[in-house]
């Protein structure tokens, strides 16, 4: 029988009045229904072999070329070659392989897969091979002109492409998306462009299936309903796909993955699915799969089980340690079950709590007791342990996942209750603002909260003020929390805390963030509160005490307190801006750094122009993290290493340090996130004292942007100098030829799917690591990217030679000044560094309307190379820089001093 509730038996290939696919390499490959299935090589692929990676990086190809005989040798059929790598020139490289793949008889009498990415590689590639190849892949994702356009040249090649089920709105993750996009692409490339229907292959996705995530336990079962009606359905079309992305979530154990791809393979063949990307090192005959295991593995192929991934989790482990699984003497297992639940609550054990929440509930007559009592009782002493400084908060977080967990086991008891009541001690309310993606320390102020019994309600990211209002009337919210990285959000949050007062509302607003601080919250926002109350929160463990204070019987007094030292705040910042001396725009340009301009100070870079790398190794990028930020994001200080061995902080800071590790390893191995970036190194010039004109060649007589900077206006002693940016780049006036570069990084492509999956989990501390594991990547990807500009494309520093410790203190040569940091605290600079590298269809991050990078862990900056650019901070300006900003950059002035707002001496 069919899998498809539309179709019986075995798929028969019923399209007589069509021709075979015929390909060739040397040696013709007709697919007929008897060949059953084509087993297409994977082993030529760098993203997906380390070993062929090293060969041709190195420039081994000889060894290279045997790994491509290797896979001929053992029976595939076609070989998949594909050249995508950051460090590699795709084009150059998948030119150089192909052109000695048709020298080597014994490899090229197979047919040939161009495997890329990128359009400029597979076209070479197609200049290349000789009979007729397959192109892997093309899609809908760019839209149908562009995709119709690279159907029309694969058709001139005479090559048969594979085709994903992929379009504008993304991948095909259901039976029906995939049905859906596959016909669709069909009808195109057959009425549209007139391509061969036996040409078309379609890949409808191999997602892993037993993740945990409910939503992909159909992925495997969708795939071969969906085969089944593509080979139906769409007369001539064949379908293919990559086997082992089934069995992802079981890395590292091969027992069970060899048996996950034969069954697969079993099911998808019968359903017509003729030909696939497959290891067949990683296949078990099918028949020789032990019946328990097939038995728990097809449970979760064809989610026939509500408990199938629970099931074959369990199996699993059997089956790495054969059958022997290692017994634990557990002293405080023997415990009351109070005792057991605290414990567990205080270590952050999850292992037994379904158990023990279980046994628990059956002493209490409503399972509503079990939270109050001795749940409750747990992460009370949880609380004053971390009050009293005796608990860390990656414990207090692992600490939140048990509750979270112990709460999620009862809640289907309680909801069979009616009236059990809200037992929490307040209802917080908390938002990123509007324009900010950044939410890591939002978390963790809600995780804190929550294990003080504080009723968390998160309503996101990018949050506007009136959906704020909107949402805190009602959830009926007796606190609301504000969380913002970037400069843009302070305004952002002056606003809703106007919108707080125009609604009437009496409800306190905590403030948190990086950027924020208690002047600002007592300056800027605090003042257009009559009703309510902003209180400046500095971190996750100072956030208990200010809840407590503001819902608790002194109230009224804590808040008249507020009231009176904000006041004095406000003075004392009216006093300090008497104090300090500014001076004009013009005063200051006429002190600015002086350089002696010379030529020779200035190196060429070796390539001008913009280049693009697509998921970068993210191992690589393991030795250029600096760790000591990573540690302060949650909220344990000291320098790296020297805090894993801190007399107070070191014990849970190295606990902390290797869970860290593990899922870094994790994150490594299992390509859980895309790592892009595009740079561009361009000549330039600077002009009229604080821009830079940036040319698209070294003719400069074409202007690609017009960089407007920021300069300092503080009156400085007599030797010191008021900076700019701009001073770093040679006058135009002078002659002489300078550069400047830009770049944007990212490590945070698709990690969303792993969030919601712990989130899913109710495991906020993996959550939380792995935000910061990501930023930390993204910062070192930053850090690598700027070390390979310095000693490769531009090579000004050719000669360097720093360890990681070096580079962290920027001992190097050159600066990469950020938008929005103290050297560029101008947030619209990123605009320009958006448009001139074509950043967002390059690296997939976008720019929100508060000028934050979506994913949030992205990096992007400036580059200057002359030996005396230095870090400054522009601090404080006048109004004339910011009516100057206004005119250079041609934004309203309104709107420009709301973007320079943060830095305005007012």
């Amino acid at each position: 029988m069919s899998l498809h509730p539309d179709y019986t038996g075995n798929y028969n290939y019923k399209w007589s009045n069509l021709p075979y696919l015929q390909l060739s390499g040397l040696e013709p490959l007709i697919i007929t229904p008897e060949l059953n299935f084509i087993n297409i090589g994977e082993r030529t692929n760098v993203t997906g072999s380390r070993k062929f990676l090293r060969l041709i990086k190195t420039g081994e190809f000889e060894e290279a070329l045997q790994v491509a005989r290797d896979q001929v040798e053992g029976g595939a059929q076609i070989i998949d070659i594909n050249m995508d790598e950051g460090m590699l020139d795709g084009v150059e490289a998948m030119t150089n392989f192909l052109n000695l793949v048709a020298s080597e008889p014994d490899i090229s009498k197979v047919p040939i897969m161009i495997d890329s990415s990128k359009w400029e590689i597979i076209e070479e590639g197609l200049k290349c091979v000789q009979g007729k190849c397959i192109v892997n892949s093309i899609s809908l994702k760019s839209g149908e002109a562009e995709f119709v356009r690279q159907a029309k040249l694969i058709k001139k090649y005479g090559a048969a492409t594979i085709v994903m089920a992929f379009d504008e709105d993304g991948q095909a993750d259901s039976y029906e998306k995939r049905i859906q996009m596959c016909e669709r692409s069909y009808r195109i490339l057959v009425d549209k462009v007139g391509f061969p229907p036996q040409d078309i292959i379609f890949d409808p996705n191999i997602f892993p299936v037993a993740t945990g995530i409910e939503e992909h336990n159909n992925n495997a079962l969708d795939f071969f309903r969906a085969t089944r009606w593509i080979r139906e359905n769409l007369p001539g079309a064949h379908v293919s796909g990559g086997v082992s992305n089934v069995s992802f979530s079981f890395r590292g154990n091969n027992t069970v993955r060899e048996a996950m791809h034969s069954a697969f393979l079993y099911h998808a063949i019968k359903e017509g699915m003729d030909m696939g990307i497959v290891n067949p090192a990683m296949l078990e005959i099918y028949s020789d799969i032990p019946k328990d295991l097939l038995d728990h593995v097809e449970d979760v192929l064809l989610n026939r089980r509500d408990d199938s991934t629970e099931r074959l989790l369990e199996f699993a482990e059997s089956v790495v340690s054969s059958g022997k699984k290692e017994v634990k003497t557990l002293e405080w297992r023997s415990k009351s079950i109070q005792e057991r639940l605290s414990y567990s609550l205080v270590k952050g054990i999850t292992e037994f709590i379904d158990a023990d929440v279980e046994e628990c509930r059956q002493q209490f007559a409503r399972p509503i007791e079990v939270i109050e009592g001795p749940l409750m009782s747990g992460m009370n002493t949880v609380g004053d342990l971390f009050g009293q400084g005796k608990m860390f908060l990656p414990q207090v977080v692992k600490s939140a996942r048990v509750m979270k967990k112990a709460v999620a086991y009862l809640l289907p008891y309680i909801e069979k209750e009616k009236g059990a009541g809200n037992t929490s001690n307040g209802k917080i309310l908390m938002a990123t603002v509007k324009g900010d993606v950044h939410d890591i320390g939002k978390n963790i102020v809600g995780v804190v909260l929550g294990c003080n019994n504080y009723e968390i309600i998160d309503i996101g990211v990018m949050v506007p003020g009136n959906e704020i209002i909107k949402r805190a009337k009602e959830e009926g919210a007796d606190i609301i929390g504000l969380s913002g990285l970037i400069t843009p959000s302070l305004d952002e949050m002056v606003d809703v805390a106007k919108e707080l007062e125009q609604a009437g509302l009496n409800i306190p607003l905590m403030i948190g963030g990086a950027t924020t601080s208690r002047v600002h919250t007592a300056v800027k926002i605090e003042p257009h509160l009559k009703n309510a109350q902003a209180v400046y929160v500095l971190d996750a463990s100072r956030s208990v005490g200010v809840v407590e204070n503001l819902l608790g019987r002194n109230k009224d007094q804590y808040i008249s307190d507020l009231k009176e030292e904000y006041e004095k705040v406000r003075v004392n910042h009216k006093k300090k801006i008497g104090l300090k001396a500014y001076l004009t725009l013009e005063e200051a340009r006429k002190n600015k750094i002086e350089i002696d301009w010379k030529q020779e100070d200035i190196t060429t870079p070796k390539k001008l122009g913009v280049q693009v790398i697509k998921d970068f190794d993210l191992s690589k990028l393991i030795d250029f993290i600096d760790w000591t930020p990573f540690f302060q994001t949650w909220e344990l200080f000291g320098k790296y290493p020297r805090i894993l061995t801190d007399k107070i902080v070191g014990e849970e800071a190295t606990k902390l340090f290797a869970d860290a590790q593990e899922l870094l390893n994790q994150i490594v191995e299992e390509k859980w996130l895309t790592a892009n970036a595009v740079f561009g190194l361009f000549p330039a010039n600077s002009v009229n004292d604080d821009d830079i004109e940036i040319y698209t060649n070294e003719k400069r007589d074409n202007i690609a942007l017009l960089s407007c900077q920021m300069r300092q206006q503080l009156k400085k002693s007599k030797k010191a100098s008021n900076n700019c940016l701009t001073d770093f780049i040679a006058p135009k006036e002078t002659g002489i030829k300078d550069y400047i570069g830009a770049f944007v990084v990212t490590t945070g492509l698709n990690i969303e799917e792993h969030i919601k999956r712990f989130e899913d989990d109710h495991d906020d501390y993996n959550s939380i690591l792995l935000k910061a594991l990501a930023d930390r990547l993204a910062e070192a990807f930053a850090e690598y990217l700027h070390h390979r500009i310095r000693t490769q494309d531009w090579g000004y520093s050719i000669k360097e030679d720093l360890g990681n410790d070096e580079l962290i203190k920027e001992k190097y040569q050159g600066i990469r000044p950020a938008p929005g940091y103290p050297a560029c605290p101008d947030h619209t600079e990123k605009n320009g560094i958006f448009d001139l590298l074509n950043a967002t269809e390059n690296t997939g991050v976008e720019l929100t309307e508060g000028l934050a990078m979506f994913p949030a862990s992205s990096v992007s900056g400036w580059y200057f190379g002359h030996p005396k650019s230095k870090y400054f901070g522009v601090g404080k300006i006048l109004l004339d820089q910011v009516e100057s900003l206004s005119k250079r950059k041609g934004i309203p002035y309104k709107r420009m001093e709301r973007w320079l707002s943060p830095s305005i001496n007012d």
